[in-house]
């Protein structure tokens, strides 16, 4: 008898951890870029996008961001960042992660998406915020033409900070097109529970 009250003690507390840990994934994150031109507050979709949020937070906590830039600007498209330091100088990344495009979240103005090569697993630590909704960046099929971008969160303070990045004069540098000519850079990055 007592071990029956003990298995059944002992799996109504595994099955209320397991619902609390549900409860957790399915709570959205916060995080705060900090940049010389303002703060850009982004909530992640850690229900959606688990793979794509995790890999963020990974670099978050580990300071990878600080003294990135925003090296990629194009009005009426996008800022893109997370890559490189101000001199253009590539950071090493962690291994690529699994492409999550077909989560169901939409390339909106404001949503926040990996950014990657020509190979649909090929994001790591760089992404892009849209500045209209780019709805030919959508997952269609698992074609490489296909897959789309995973989308991952949206911004949901400091779209005037992002917009203020968008006008930014751009330039050619070292192999690389629409480089803002002033750099933009994420000082640190908060992350909010």
């Amino acid at each position: 008898m007592k071990l029956k009250i003990f298995i059944i003690i002992t799996l109504c507390l595994f099955l209320t951890l397991i619902s609390e840990a549900n409860t957790l994934m399915k709570d959205n994150k916060a995080i705060i870029l900090h940049t010389n031109k303002g703060d850009i507050t982004i909530e992640l979709n850690l229900e959606k996008a688990p793979i794509t949020c995790n890999n963020f937070l990974s670099y978050a906590t580990k300071n990878f961001y600080e003294g990135t830039i925003f090296h990629r600007v194009i009005p009426g498209f996008m800022i893109q960042g997370g890559g490189f330091e101000s001199d253009m100088e590539y950071k090493a990344t962690d291994e690529p992660i699994q492409n999550e495009a077909a989560n169901g979240l939409i390339h909106e103005r404001g949503s926040i998406a990996m950014a990657r090569t020509s190979d649909p697993h090929s994001a790591s630590s760089q992404f892009f915020i849209n500045l209209v909704h780019n709805d030919f960046l959508e997952h269609r099929d698992k074609s490489s033409q296909g897959w789309g971008y995973a989308v991952f969160g949206k911004v949901i303070d400091g779209m005037k900070v992002v917009d203020k990045i968008a006008e930014s004069e751009t330039h050619s540098k070292n192999g690389h097109r629409d480089v803002p000519k002033e750099a933009i850079i994420i000082e640190n990055v908060t992350i909010s529970p």
